[in-house]
Parts: C-alpha cells; structure tokens; sequence
C-alpha cells in the first residue's frame, strides 16, 4: 500500500463507520446450514498515550471468496475519528483511528462474517472461474521476507524434481515443509517469516508465519502463484483437534496465518502446513510423531482443505499502516498502535491492552 494522508488534526467528535452490505445469497445459505455466523469484537486501549496517537486494526476480508462472506466491518473511535482504508488486491481493509493529544485512545471493531468450510475435489475436472492473469502475476512476486531466487529456487527445484504437473509441485512443496521444519514456541507471535535466513541458517523452526511463509515463496520460485492468508481462529475445531482452535470466546491470542496456492485445474487451493507442524506439537499429549494418527490425518487433509473456525483479513505483506511514521508490517493481523514516541509494541501489555472476543450467531440474526 501507499503511504496516505491520515486524518485532520483538528477533529475531536467520536466517529464511527461501517463497511455493511445485505447478502441475500448467503444469509439464506446460513438458513440452511451451508454458512455459520460469526461476530468478532476488537478493542484496543492505549494505557500510556503521547502526543497525537494512531490506532490500527485489520478488517475481515474486503472481498468475497469460497470460504468467506464478510457481513459488515463496523468502527467506533472514541474521543477520535477513524476510516478504513481498502486495497482490494491484497483483499485489505484497515481500521485507521487517530487521536489528539490529552484524548484517552479507543477504538473498538466488530465484524460479522459468513463462514464455510473449504475444500477442494481433486478428482473432479469441473472448470473453475476465471482469475485474471494480473492477478496470477502479482502472487508470483517477491517479497522483502519472501524472495525467490537463490537458494529458495535451489531448495523448491530439488523438492519438485522428478514431477511435472503443477498439483504434483504443489504437493512435493507441501511434503518439503511438513518434513524438514518444526514448530518453535518460542518465536514471538506469528514469527517474522524471513525464509532467506531460515534456509541459510538451516534454523527450520517458528510458526505459521515463517513456516507458511517458506511454502509461499518455494511455490512462486517454480512458477506457482501463492499467497499468504492472515487471519484469525475464533471458535473451536470440530473435527477433534484442540490444537487447531479456541476454547472460549477470547480469541486475542488466535492470529494465524493460511495459504492458497493457485493450480489451473482447481483454482484456488487451500494449504496449511504450518499447522500439521502445530498438531504434531500441541495436541495432547504433546510431541507427536508425523507417523501418528492424528498428525497423519492433518497432513492429509490440510492439503486442499481448511476447516473454517477461522476468519480471514488479508493477503497484504509490507504493508505501509496510513498515517504512521514506522516502517512497513512484515504482515498485518495484530492490532498496532503509534504515539508521539514511535510505535508500539504490540505484545507490551503495560501499554498496550486489547481483547479480541469471538461468537457464533443465532441463524435467525444471519
């Protein structure tokens, strides 16, 4: 994104806003039990405020997708003013709040989203819809973590040799991160994904940013668009992994970030090897083998599939926050906020306070 005048330093009134549209198509698709409901609430409170203060937060996807339907992005910025931002490449909405000095910074975001899972028949040969080749091009693009030369095309030619079609690429590259990276708890976050370092370094390890990340980039080396998919977890798995969700209504700590990479046969396809690595950690007991039940179902099945406890935000990486004077979000799925002083720390809780709560509707509220 472009850096972009923010907001006049003159307004002072309390502002909302909201992205709000009626789906006809999917609030019956709710009724019969195609598509869940969900409602996610953001806060954030700047505990020590300096100066003129900014405010960010990510929007539930600004586009709709096969898996995602975003209801309405609603926005209130208290004692301040606030817009949302979009850039519809990336599928990028953000919350943008600005405050004056002495005003006590808030701003609060709710989301409504349709919800359904995703999947993808390999053995059907149904045509897809069309996707622009503007937009195949842009997903083939390095980026400042995520390059594609060197050694990342060294390591995706020697992972995808001996195979020819693009779904059998796309499945060796899986196979690749799933065998030769693990999960780090102690990585801050979602972890930076410098997939450069971790290839030089030979340091496999960190979460979904980086592991996710790493099948990004070795998928574009060898001529397959691919792309990030910033999100959040918001409710429980259903399908038996309690790795895989949240077990209450706080979902601050859910960020997790997914992949699609596209195949012509099937289009978009959803990818995840970042949380096999997650479910091999995790799950009770903890420290599972690839070889064991659970973890082998999950690899089999996060290859051409997502289950949707989760709600996406975006495809953007390098993201320039409007307004701010800091550098560019390696990706944006955590709250971020800027004061007189620089930016924030947004995992410092002792200026820094926001909760993320999340909850299925009712079908009669779709």
């Amino acid at each position: 994104m472009k850096r972009r005048t923010f907001l006049s330093s003159s307004a002072r009134l309390c502002a909302g806003a909201a992205l709000s549209r009626t789906l006809h198509a999917a609030e019956r698709a709710v009724a019969n039990g195609e598509w869940r409901m969900f409602e996610v609430v953001s806060r954030v409170e700047l505990l020590k405020p300096s100066g003129t203060t900014h405010i960010w937060l990510p929007a539930a996807l600004v586009i709709d997708t096969p898996y995602q339907r975003t209801i309405s992005n609603h926005f209130v910025a208290e004692v301040g003013v606030a817009r949302l931002h979009k850039d519809s490449r990336n599928a990028l909405g953000i919350v943008s709040a600005g405050f004056l000095a002495g005003a006590k910074p808030a701003l609060t975001l709710t989301s409504r989203v349709a919800l359904r899972n995703y999947s993808v028949n390999f053995s059907s040969q149904k045509s897809t819809a069309h996707v622009p080749q503007a937009e195949l091009d842009y997903f083939l693009q390095p980026s400042r973590y995520v390059p594609t030369d060197g050694i990342v095309k060294e390591t995706a030619v020697k992972a995808t040799g001996g195979v020819t079609t693009d779904e059998q690429k796309a499945r060796r590259i899986y196979e690749w991160v799933v065998n030769n990276t693990f999960r780090d708890p102690k990585v801050r976050g979602c972890g930076r994904g410098d997939i450069r370092f971790m290839l030089e370094s030979g340091d496999m390890g960190g979460k979904c940013a980086d592991l996710n990340a790493l099948y990004v980039g070795l998928a574009r080396s060898v001529g397959l668009p691919a792309r990030h998919v910033y999100g959040l977890r918001i409710a429980k798995s259903d399908l038996g992994y309690k790795s895989l969700g949240i077990p209450t209504e706080k979902a601050t700590r859910g960020q997790h970030c997914r992949v699609e990479v596209y195949l012509r046969e099937h289009g978009w396809v959803p990818v995840d090897p970042a949380d096999v690595r997650k479910v091999a950690l995790e799950e009770p007991p903890g420290n599972r083998p690839l070889s064991d039940q659970l973890v082998s179902r999950a690899h089999d099945r996060l290859f051409g599939s997502w289950e949707m406890n989760w709600m996406a935000y975006n495809y953007a990486h390098d993201v320039d926050l409007p307004g701010s004077h800091g550098n560019p979000l390696v990706y944006f799925m955590y709250p971020q906020a800027e004061t007189s002083e620089g930016r924030i720390d947004p995992f410092d809780p002792d200026s820094f306070k926001y909760e993320i709560t999340a909850k299925e509707l009712p079908q009669q509220e779709a």
